[in-house]
């Protein structure tokens, strides 16, 4: 069912909506990328002589632009780790323009959701991208001591953090407080398999773009297909 959510969600990226938040979520995450690029480089220029003299093999020029070249495939393997807080701080920014598409075609006559100020997402945003900014520095200990699974180790603890917000922020959408922690609570296998499916393709470079807007739709479709099955109370 959860990859019956996600196709749905990846079978509605021709949306005119959906490709705009798309370029848009491109745009900013490239240009973060690129913009590290360049501190790297420029950083690599100041601290790394153009000519290196070794003794009996004399000198050795354009060390720094070795570096700045090698660095290239240095950042596509470090967007892997850059791309789960660029996914947490897409959610707050654009999630709301996702789950409005995926609404008006999916489930049409649904009461007009409830509306979480600017203000308040993008504390929820800065918030979360604190926590998973801090549980994978953390987690990277972990990483490097069991660096077999570290694949794995990934996708488990960024499944959790990543399924745990989007969950959140979509129920916000219909719920209360209250109400949105008691959905994560009842669906919580779920939400984390739901998590971990995101947090997969972050690991693959290129592809970990198209993540954000994805999980975004995908957990839209997750939460409305779990309310409508779960039993109504009171």
């Amino acid at each position: 069912m959860i990859f019956d959510d996600f196709l749905k969600a990846v079978r509605q990226l021709s949306d005119p909506r959906f490709l705009r938040v798309l370029l848009m979520g491109l745009a900013l995450t490239i240009g973060l990328l690129v913009g590290i690029y360049w501190v790297f480089a420029t950083a690599i220029g100041w601290l790394v002589p153009d000519t290196l003299t070794l003794p009996w093999i004399g000198d050795i020029g354009g060390i720094d632009a070795a570096l700045s070249w090698a660095a290239i495939p240095v950042m596509l393997v470090a967007s892997v780790f850059l791309m789960v807080p660029v996914a947490s701080a897409f959610i707050g920014i654009f999630l709301e323009q996702i789950a409005d598409a995926v609404e008006d075609r999916h489930y049409p006559g649904l009461p007009p959701a409830r509306q979480v100020g600017l203000a308040e997402g993008l504390l929820d945003a800065v918030r979360f991208l604190g926590v998973v900014i801090g549980v994978n520095l953390v987690a990277l200990v972990a990483y490097i001591l069991f660096a077999p699974i570290a694949p794995i180790l990934f996708w488990v603890v960024n499944g959790v953090l990543l399924g745990r917000e989007y969950a959140q922020l979509v129920a916000l959408r219909r719920n209360d407080a209250v109400g949105a922690a008691r959905f994560r609570k009842r669906h919580r296998t779920q939400i984390f398999a739901a998590g971990v499916l995101m947090a997969v393709p972050l690991t693959i470079p290129v592809v970990n773009l198209l993540v954000p807007i994805l999980g975004a739709a995908t957990f839209t479709h997750l939460y409305h297909r779990l309310s409508r099955a779960a039993p109504r109370t009171g």
